[in-house]
C-alpha cells in the first residue's frame, strides 16, 4: 500500500469534531499530489520531470494560479453542521451536495448552543462581522433563553410527529441551530477556493471551525504539497492593488518607512485621501502594518 492510499485508509469515516455537536469526515478521495502533477504534464507526458521535480510544479501552478491541474482531484465529505452555518456553505456553488431531508427522515435531535462567554458583539466597522464577547454573567441570561427556545421548538416537534402532522410541515419552526447532514463532494481547485475564504479572519467563526478542520485535517495530509504551495500563496499571501503599491512607492521615496500615520495618509492617492471613511484606505493600512512598512498604532 502506498503512503497515499495509507493515509487515505486513516483518514475515511474518522469524524473530527467541530462546534459541540458538529463534524468532517472523509467519505473519499480520488488523487493526490501526484494526480496534479500528471494533469499538468500531461501535453509533455514524462519528458519535463527531469526539469521540475512535483514540488516545484506544484508551487509554480499555484503561484501563477494555473487551477485546471487541481481539478483534477476530489474529496467528498460528510458533515454536520448547524443549519445557519450551512447557509453559507452552500454558497459555494461549486460542489456535488445530497443533504438530508427532513421530509422523509426525522431531524436530527440536536442543536448549536452558546456557552455564556461566547456571545460576541456586532463590529463596529464591519456590518456583516463580530468584535469581542459579552460578558459571561451577562450572556448567561442569553444562554438560558437560547436552551429553552430550543427545548420549546423540539417539544412542539416531537408533538407534531406523534400527532400525525406530515415531516414536511412539523419541521417548519426548527431552529436554524438544528444541525443537518450532507455529503459535499468538490474537486480540490474550487475546495482550496472555499478554504482561503472560510478560514479568512473575516470569517464567521462558526464556519471558519469547520474549514479549519477540512484544511488542516483532511486535505493537508492527503495533498501535504498541495497544502504547502496553498499556505504561502493562498492562504498567507498578500495581493497589493495598484493603489497600494502606489502608497508604498510614495512612502519609499520620500523615505518614511516604517511610516506612521500622518505620513500614511499624506502618501494615499487622490481616491482615499479627502474621505472621512474609505474601508480600501483601512484595509491598505492593515497590509502596510502586516508588513512593518507602517507603525501600527
Amino acid at each position: 500500500m502506498n503512503a497515499n492510499a495509507a493515509t487515505l485508509e486513516r483518514l475515511r469515516w474518522k469524524k473530527f469534531p467541530v462546534l459541540d455537536d458538529g463534524f468532517v469526515c472523509l467519505v473519499d478521495a480520488m488523487g493526490d499530489d501526484a494526480a496534479v502533477v500528471q494533469a499538468a504534464r500531461v501535453s509533455y507526458q514524462a519528458g519535463t520531470r527531469a526539469v521540475s521535480d512535483d514540488r516545484t510544479l506544484i508551487r509554480y501552478l499555484m503561484r501563477h494560479r494555473h487551477t485546471t491541474p487541481f481539478e483534477m482531484a476530489e474529496v467528498k465529505l460528510l458533515v454536520r453542521v448547524p443549519m445557519d452555518c450551512w447557509r453559507q456553505w452552500i454558497r459555494h456553488r461549486t460542489a456535488s451536495i445530497n443533504e438530508t431531508s427532513t421530509r422523509y427522515s426525522i431531524a436530527i435531535d440536536a442543536s448549536q448552543t452558546t456557552p455564556p462567554d461566547r456571545w460576541r458583539l456586532q463590529a463596529a466597522s464591519n456590518r456583516q462581522g463580530s468584535e469581542g464577547f459579552l460578558d459571561a454573567q451577562a450572556g448567561a441570561e442569553f444562554s438560558a433563553e437560547e436552551a429553552a427556545l430550543q427545548q420549546h421548538a423540539k417539544a412542539a416537534y416531537r408533538k407534531r410527529l406523534e400527532r400525525g402532522i406530515a415531516r414536511e410541515q412539523a419541521r417548519k419552526d426548527l431552529p436554524l441551530s438544528t444541525y443537518t447532514e450532507a455529503y459535499w463532494k468538490i474537486d480540490l481547485h474550487n475546495l482550496l477556493h472555499f478554504l482561503e475564504l472560510r478560514m479568512d479572519a473575516l470569517a464567521q467563526r462558526e464556519i471558519r471551525d469547520y474549514a479549519g478542520a477540512i484544511g488542516r485535517e483532511i486535505v493537508r495530509p492527503l495533498f501535504p504539497l498541495v497544502w504547502e504551495a496553498f499556505e504561502d500563496y493562498r492562504l498567507h499571501a498578500l495581493d497589493l492593488s495598484r493603489l497600494e503599491q502606489e502608497v508604498v512607492g510614495r512612502l519609499a521615496a520620500a523615505g518614511k518607512l516604517p511610516a506612521d500615520e500622518e505620513a500614511f495618509l499624506a502618501a494615499c492617492g487622490a481616491d482615499w485621501k479627502n474621505l472621512p471613511r474609505c474601508r480600501e484606505r483601512d484595509e491598505c493600512r492593515a497590509k502596510l502594518v502586516r508588513l512593518g512598512l507602517i507603525r501600527e498604532v
